[in-house]
């Protein structure tokens, strides 16, 4: 991943307080960013038997920041036998995650927070510290697979699909040159997408790269304007220090001329000291979105926006502040025609290294964590999406390199139903709305809030029942559809449960049994239930109940049945608190059918025999 680090400007120095005469050449390495090179010489004391805490800490940080975790962790290990400031503690602790020791990361954010209670970090931990069996459970947002255009073993990622189906990515492929740290510098590629999903041969959009790294990239709609980053280098932009020039990476942006890249030029805000990374572009070409750790942000790196002004100058950069962003590292923004903002961070609850979150900037509110297959223990990052083709794509070192997948949405649709009175048409809040599988399996009970909705995200190739119940009101039951919309409005109307009184009976749904069984059913049991609301609101209300049968066996078993079946229905009643005076039951068999049809009944007319009377005794 250290290409990565390079490419999205995430180069950032910690200066220690304990450098010795041994250390001198190892911490000038460090604070000049050369990590792998810091890691040899601190190794080197570390064999020697010259290494302190203050060693373990840079050795430790040293591979945090070429994002080799399972390194950093052992090292994080030894730095904490002794007290440590407050980020080492979180370091160890997301060095953790990435090998899924979460309880142990968790003690490590607890020490964390105990230092720094009011950093973002910390509140995010206090707030949900066991946070991943819930992240395990929620719905997935995507199936992921791995896209045919990476190359063996190096790195590819930063993919973004243009509404041309072209596919512009960075890659590590081309070996011709290498950085100092010995890896080859990142270039920026092309493939064509096929209809199937699967990539022509990449080719390198050599009018775009550099000898130094160039890319990842943002591409306009109309697919004639690129931005992208570079190394500094590439134009001279860089600052002498000990005995290296550093350079920045800066955002450059170019248009297309005869199916070529020209007039390329740099963005206004770059910087020497401060990095800029990681474009990506409003569907209306108004908003740049990037990475920087530019000077006002709220901790390492942060996704920030500018506006692209129509004569081609450009406002001033923005931050977006604590709904996207944590004093920890934010990278790889990608912005959706539909306002929907993608990111990665290594500071929010997550798997391990950086996840991916989303951030709807249409409604606000919490970045929510795309969970798996999306993201896993090891780096997830550099996530975008194209509405118009429906597919997105994202990076991952999962399998040891960086590697370009195939997101595919899970089709989803938020159901949302408003509960309302049928006679007066207020919004009732406190309903209990009960979502149902097509097996009539509950999947997950809601009630209603003040403005009477409930809504469920389900799946859009799926039919649902929605069960809504309230005290007061008759029950109701109301079916989804499958929809490939992404929301569908249920509208619910309740009927007050007093409208069942009738002159002489209580005009109670069908109490369903079982074949040959009187065991009282969920569903004959929601229907009870009105009766015995309605004999608490009627207390002198006395029910005589007759249960009855359709003409299927003999007239003996079925007056048996049917006994059976009334008094289990009065103990129903009974155990719900009414009184044994008040309610009494009689089976009648096939004895007082509603439909005479003798023994050649259709499937309508025994059902319509089958059935129980609620006779109101006394008022």
């Amino acid at each position: 991943m250290k290409k990565i680090y390079i490419a999205a400007g995430l180069l950032m120095a910690l200066y220690g307080n304990s450098q010795t005469k041994d250390t001198q050449k190892a911490d000038a390495l460090y604070e000049n960013s050369r990590y792998t090179a810091a890691i040899e010489e601190y190794l080197g004391l570390v064999n020697k038997n010259k290494a302190d805490a203050y060693v373990y800490k840079q050795l430790a940080d040293s591979y945090y920041s070429v994002f080799n975790m399972t390194e950093a962790a052992t090292w994080y290990a030894k730095a904490i036998e002794e007290k440590q400031d407050a980020e080492t503690y979180y370091r160890y602790a997301v060095a953790l995650r990435t090998q899924g020791k979460y309880a142990e990361a968790n003690r490590q954010m607890d020490m964390f927070a105990s230092m720094l209670p009011n950093d973002q970090r910390a509140k995010l931990h206090k707030s949900n510290p066991d946070y991943i069996p819930a992240l395990n459970k929620q719905n997935k947002f995507f199936d992921a697979i791995e896209a045919d255009v990476n190359s063996t073993d190096k790195s590819d990622f930063g993919a973004v699909l243009a509404n041309d189906n072209t596919l512009y990515f960075v890659s590590t492929r081309n070996t011709s040159a290498t950085d100092d740290y010995g890896q080859p510098y990142i270039d920026i590629y092309s493939a064509v997408r096929n209809d199937n999903g699967s990539f022509s041969e990449a080719v390198a959009v050599n009018e775009l790269n550099t000898r130094f790294h160039d890319g990842p990239v943002a591409i306009s709609a109309d697919g004639n304007t690129i931005y992208f980053a570079r190394d500094g280098h590439a134009d001279g932009n860089y600052v002498k220090g000990s005995k290296v020039k550093l350079a920045q990476i800066g955002l450059y942006k170019a248009t297309k001329t005869d199916g070529k890249w020209q007039n390329i030029t740099a963005l206004p805000f770059n910087s020497t000291a401060y990095s800029v990374g990681s474009p990506s572009l409003s569907a209306d070409g108004k908003t740049l979105y990037f990475a920087s750790n530019m000077p006002g942000g709220l901790g390492d790196t942060d996704i920030w926006k500018v506006s692209v002004n129509g004569d081609g100058t450009y406002g001033t950069p923005v931050n977006l502040g604590k709904e996207v962003n944590t004093p920890g590292k934010e990278n790889f923004p990608f912005i959706t025609d539909d306002n929907v903002l993608y990111f990665a961070s290594i500071s929010r609850p997550g798997y391990g290294g950086f996840d991916i979150f989303k951030a709807d900037l249409n409604k606000g509110g919490e970045a929510v964590n795309l969970g798996k297959p999306v993201n896993s223990e090891k780096d997830d990052f550099s996530f975008s999406f194209n509405t118009q083709k429906n597919v997105g794509y994202f990076s991952s070192n999962r399998s040891g390199a960086d590697n370009i997948y195939t997101a595919i949405p899970v089709c989803r649709v938020e159901a949302i139903a408003t509960v309302t009175d049928i006679k007066t048409g207020k919004l009732l809040a406190d309903a209990k709305v009960a979502i149902l599988d097509n097996r009539n399996n509950v999947i997950e009970t809601k009630q209603t809030g003040s403005n009477g909705i409930a809504s469920y995200d389900v799946d859009c190739d799926t039919d649902y029942i929605l069960e809504v119940s309230k005290t007061g009101y008759d029950s109701a039951t109301f079916a989804i559809a499958k929809t490939q919309e992404k929301q569908v409005a249920v509208p619910v109307v309740l009927k007050p449960v007093n409208e069942l009184i009738k002159e002489t009976h209580i005009e109670l749904a069908d109490i369903n049994f079982e074949f040959g069984k009187s065991n009282i059913t969920r569903e004959g049991a929601q229907e009870l239930d009105k009766l015995v609301e309605i004999m608490n609101d009627y207390p002198d209300m006395v029910i005589y109940v007759k249960a009855h049968t359709d003409t299927k066996g003999s007239g003996s078993y079925n007056m048996a049945l049917s006994e059976k079946r009334a008094q289990a229905t009065v103990s129903y009643v009974i155990s719900k608190g009414i009184s044994k005076d008040r309610i009494t039951g009689k089976g009648f068999g096939e004895t007082e059918p509603k439909v005479n049809c003798g023994e050649n009944c259709t499937d309508n007319q025994n059902a319509a025999n089958r059935r129980s009377e609620f006779l109101i005794v006394k008022k």
